[in-house]
């Protein structure tokens, strides 16, 4: 049979209650008490019931993570590093899909708060408002946004983006088409910036087709206006919108990349198996999900303390040249293109 704690109070020679608090807040116990109360523990094999501990210390020994879209597969490969961080401090995780709807996304957040000790939301599409009130009333962190005075964990969009123009730069591209994501997206703005800044500081074109749905159907919509821009190469929002680049371009009948050179951003498995293998700018997204679980968790422990509070990690990403990318072509030989 399994142990139980009068188990571990009488071989450690102290109450049932003594061995709760020891336990559950070792703070309060002598350290003397609390070491022998902690061998008997592992002696036995013993391990706290979740739902007894969280009526003494008032928490339930969950966390929360909100994503816009499950479909996407930038996401998984954050809910992995949350949910790796999160077994480690046996902590365990709701994971919650708002289908990009932002109104949708506060009700449930507001909803979810309730069942757990803290929320890391994921790309959140509410407003900064939205967002800094649901900060006040629960432990969040944010992963890839940014709201001011909430711990975040973020990518260098705008990093990525200079080494993106950078590299087709010195592929001899001149003009550079830009298919945004959605308007209200925080790292297509972010994306957006570092993509003009760098066009400036290179003295090339960049031409904004303007913005689209994150996904591989908003990809195809945008690939007819990303030609007819006359551009040699094209950045896109993501890797899904890209590979839905590459698709309509295939059955256009131009080639990539002797006729257009494609870029995405974030670094899908499926960008290595498309044909061609997509260039972009990989994001470490499994080690973005980390990081927020132990800023959460720190959060947890100790709600205001001014290493938290406004706590901002960057993760840099890496350009990775794969076979989209390409020497610029001649744009203005063929007629068919502008």
């Amino acid at each position: 049979m399994a142990a139980t704690i009068r188990d571990v109070a009488r071989l450690a020679g102290v109450s049932a209650s003594t061995v709760s608090r020891a336990l559950s807040m070792p703070g309060v116990v002598n350290a003397t008490t609390r070491a022998r109360v902690q061998a008997a523990a592992e002696q036995l094999g013993y391990a706290p019931n979740k739902a007894a501990r969280g009526l003494i210390t008032g928490r339930t020994g969950n966390i929360g993570l909100v994503v816009p879209d499950l479909a996407n597969p930038f996401f998984p490969s954050v809910v992995k590093g949350v949910q790796a961080r999160a077994r480690m401090h046996d902590v365990a995780v709701f994971l919650a899909d708002t289908d990009e709807d932002a109104a949708a996304e506060v009700g449930l957040v507001q909803a979810l708060a309730k069942q757990v000790d803290g929320l890391i939301l994921c790309s959140p599409r509410a407003d900064e408002e939205e967002l800094a009130e649901i900060a006040a009333d629960t432990n969040v962190v944010l992963v890839n946004r940014l709201v001011e005075g909430v711990p975040a964990v973020t990518f260098d969009n705008e990093g990525g983006m200079r080494q993106a123009v950078a590299h087709l730069v010195a592929l001899g591209h001149r003009r550079i088409a830009w298919v945004g994501g959605p308007k209200t997206s925080w790292s297509s703005a972010h994306r957006s910036i570092g993509l003009f800044a760098a066009a400036h500081d290179h003295g090339v074109q960049l031409v904004d087709v303007g913005h689209f749905a994150p996904t591989y159907e908003g990809g195809m919509a945008a690939a007819d206006q990303a030609v007819a821009s006359g551009a040699t190469a094209v950045v896109a929002y993501n890797d899904l919108v890209a590979i839905g680049l590459l698709a309509r371009l295939h059955a256009r009948g131009i080639t990539v990349p002797d006729d257009l050179s494609v870029v995405g951003i974030d670094d899908i498995a499926m960008s290595r198996m498309s044909r061609p293998a997509l260039t972009t700018v990989r994001l470490p997204k499994q080690r973005a999900g980390e990081i927020a679980v132990e800023l959460l968790l720190a959060m947890i422990d100790d709600p205001d303390p001014d290493t938290i509070i406004g706590t901002r990690g960057t993760l840099h990403g890496e350009l990775m040249v794969r076979d989209s990318t390409g020497l610029a072509a001649d744009r203005t030989s063929d007629p068919a293109r502008p």
